[in-house]
């Protein structure tokens, strides 16, 4: 499946919320608003659209800019790149333990007030940050392009955020100003600084009223982790899948379809929901009513605005509204190399995958594309091409211990 940005979140959510319960008071007593520079009362971003997720460039301690994704579903500042202590002269900062999934040594950050973010009219001070002392998660690997962290509640808190999918651009105004607001209101509570909503799901064994997270720095779909203390029920038909890398390893589960899902009076069909296994996921929550989360490979179908202090959001469907969803059908992941975004390699094969069954192996690097060389693609434009339509083949070309082979890889919607 080529969604482990968006279940690398599941391990990164965890990680983080155990940082911030440590880091207790560490923001208090700082003025941690937003400002506008002079007259203005709003400002408009352009971002960049990678595998669901958007990209902002922000500066950081007047460096910059460092691209950070635009996340709902984090609570605070996260530096990801450790290497931006030393560039950003970050001094007053001391370290915590985080303890990871599966066994895994722990995992050690700095927590520091030491950082401000400006963007274009915008600044911020003595932001409570986390910053990773190493990049166990490698977004940039599979994102195909440099992340150094992300950026949640303290962006949207102040403002009337909105996020419009179709043009590429995010907008922030002041409350106190008067906005005409575009789409259905629906409402949302902020918990732990994160929003979450009331929707309901037809699992195609159940219907149910779940809580979920509503997270945009998250690629898939839907993730439904626990109900009522225990896992969900599985749709007739589902695929195993690693789901991604928690602190402590894989995080494996099923990944399947629920015949709908409705926010508001919106409905969906035939929505890919991921089900990561309760033991690695669902019984570490540490929110007891929280079901799981909703992603931006449903939200980006549309347009949205956020506004925390109202406890409402609003949506307006947008041109990916009717867009099915859909599965890598391949049975590959491919990433980038470190440091160079022109070599892409497979990092898993699913077992019983077309990947699999044309005989591609783990390692193998990608040279050509029905004869388009692989460095003409960007990482996105790949990903796409493996989920774009049941039974399309394509001539592949890997470099394997120094050697060029030929494959024939035929899609195939497995679920």
């Amino acid at each position: 499946m080529n969604t482990l940005s968006g279940f690398i979140k599941l391990g990164l959510q965890t990680a983080i919320a155990a940082i911030f319960l440590q880091i207790g008071t560490i923001g208090q007593g700082y003025a941690q608003s937003f400002s506008f520079s002079g007259k203005r009362n709003k400002e408009t971003f352009s971002f960049s659209l990678v595998k669901n997720l958007i990209i902002l460039p922000i500066y950081l301690n007047d460096k910059g800019p460092y691209n950070f994704i635009l996340d709902t579903g984090v609570g605070q500042l996260v530096i990801t790149d450790p290497s931006l202590v030393d560039t950003l002269d970050i001094k007053s900062k001391r370290t915590i333990k985080v303890s990871g999934y599966g066994g895994r040594e722990e995992m050690e950050a700095y927590v520091s007030t030491d950082i401000s973010i400006s963007m274009r009219g915008l600044r911020l001070m003595n932001v409570p940050t986390a910053i990773l002392k190493s990049d166990v998660f490698n977004l940039s690997n599979y994102l195909g392009t440099k992340v150094h962290g992300l950026l949640g509640y303290p962006f949207f808190k102040d403002f009337i955020v909105g996020i419009n999918y179709s043009t590429k651009r995010v907008s922030v105004r002041l409350r106190n100003r008067s906005v005409k607001k575009l789409g259905e209101p629906v409402p949302i509570e902020i918990i732990d600084n994160k929003p979450f909503v009331t929707a309901k799901v037809d699992t195609g064994n159940d219907l149910l009223e779940v809580l979920l997270i509503l997270d945009n720095g998250a690629s898939h779909a839907v993730s439904l982790e626990k109900h009522e203390g225990r896992k969900f029920n599985l749709p007739d038909k589902n695929i195993p899948a690693n789901l991604g890398v928690g602190l402590g390893g894989k995080i494996s589960g099923r990944i399947g379809r629920a015949p709908s899902l409705s926010l508001g009076s919106f409905s969906l069909k035939n929505v890919l929901a991921s089900f990561p296994d309760y033991e690695h996921v669902g019984s570490k929550s540490l929110h007891k009513d929280r079901n799981g989360n909703l992603g931006a490979d449903f939200l980006k179908r549309f347009n949205l605005t956020f506004d925390y202090m109202g406890s409402v959001m609003y949506l307006k469907k947008n041109q990916y509204f009717k867009d099915p969803f859909e599965h890598d059908m391949s049975g590959m992941e491919v990433y980038v190399e470190e440091n160079n975004s022109n070599n892409y390699f497979i990092g898993r094969i699913e077992p019983g995958s077309p990947a699999e069954k044309a005989g591609f192996q783990v390692g193998d690097q990608l040279a050509s594309v029905n004869f388009k060389q692989a460095n003409n693609f960007t990482l996105d434009e790949l990903s796409a091409l493996l989920k774009s339509k049941n039974g399309r083949q394509f001539l592949v070309e890997i470099y394997r211990d120094g050697h060029k082979t030929m494959k024939l890889l035929k899609l195939e919607q497995r679920i």
